[in-house]
């Protein structure tokens, strides 16, 4: 199956990738350089439209997968947990580039799709040639911190995160899971004028059956609320250390995300990155960077090395 992307032709595809049939989206020539792109909550693989046209047309390889809990990404077996631990991210992204035989990519990725690049990045670098990650850059949580509270505006921000600590939360999100998104989606890219019809091209990949609880489970776990699946521990443990970054990368930060609050002067990221680095502030862009800033978007993977 065939779908336009930005004038060209997309291919829809499907892989068992671990424990996951993995849905994903793939445009360029299959002998290109290749690039994979991973959403964030609650978005989707329409995020990236714009930026695999542009990369694909200069010979990329593009391949934008629905990530756990979206779109037709589904578990191979009920017994999996539905697990949204970051663990959960980076093995899932590990576990497709081997099923597609791919040696390394560079990796574009923001919110939860950043989270699952900068782990493979950080535990797996000879799987990375380059990333781009957005928002806070380093995206690898430091769960045993998660207690410590932030200041009052952060806290504010994070409100969304703590309705889904509770069980009004989950109900809250499964009843009105389009409303709450749409919603999200404003409060976190004020300046970006989206329509009806982008939206719903999104939203429809929150019906996955298994998205509640993924979602649920990852805003959770986050605080150590609850356990995680048994058989990531080993990746959870090495993430607890918060190791560095040591691929070529590119941080980009929208000037008016509203989840990440005001541009600080300092770069609170790039202690954690050892090799080449660059930081890129868009103005006027807010949390769906590919989305609402796609040419600078796919510049930025462009000139990675």
């Amino acid at each position: 199956m065939t779908a336009s992307i930005g004038g060209s032709r997309a291919r829809r595809r499907t892989v068992e990738a671990g424990v996951l049939s993995v849905a994903y989206e793939e445009s360029g020539p299959e002998t290109g350089e290749p690039v994979i792109l991973l959403h964030g909550f609650p978005y989707d693989m329409h995020a990236y439209d714009a930026v695999a046209a542009r990369l694909s047309a200069e010979g990329r390889l593009c391949i934008v997968p629905s990530l756990r809990g979206y779109g037709d990404t589904r578990f191979l077996s009920a017994e999996t947990p539905r697990s949204g631990e970051q663990a959960a991210l980076g093995a899932d992204l590990l576990a497709l580039l081997d099923a597609l035989g791919i040696e390394s990519a560079h990796l574009g990725g923001y919110d939860w799709g950043g989270r699952a690049a900068c782990i493979v990045a950080a535990l797996w670098p000879g799987r990375v040639r380059g990333l781009v990650s957005c928002g806070i850059g380093y995206n690898i949580q430091k769960i045993a911190a998660s207690g410590q509270p932030a200041d009052p505006a952060t806290e504010h921000r994070l409100w969304y995160q703590y309705y889904f600590h509770s069980e009004r939360g989950r109900a809250g999100l499964a009843a009105h899971r389009g409303d709450l998104c749409r919603l999200l989606w404003q409060l976190w890219s004020p300046s970006w004028a989206f329509d009806e019809k982008i939206f719903a091209d999104s939203a429809a990949a929150f019906d996955n059956p298994d998205f509640v609880e993924v979602v649920i489970h990852s805003y959770r776990h986050r605080f150590g609320l609850v356990a995680g699946d048994p058989d990531l521990l080993a990746i959870e443990s090495l993430l607890s250390a918060q190791p560095d970054i040591s691929v070529p990368t590119i941080v980009m930060e929208g000037a008016m995300d509203g989840v990440e609050g005001p541009i600080k002067v300092v770069d609170p990221a790039k202690r954690h990155f050892t090799g080449p680095y660059e930081r890129r502030i868009v103005e006027g862009v807010g949390h769906n960077m590919p989305q609402e800033a796609p040419q600078a978007f796919a510049e930025a993977i462009l000139s990675l090395p």
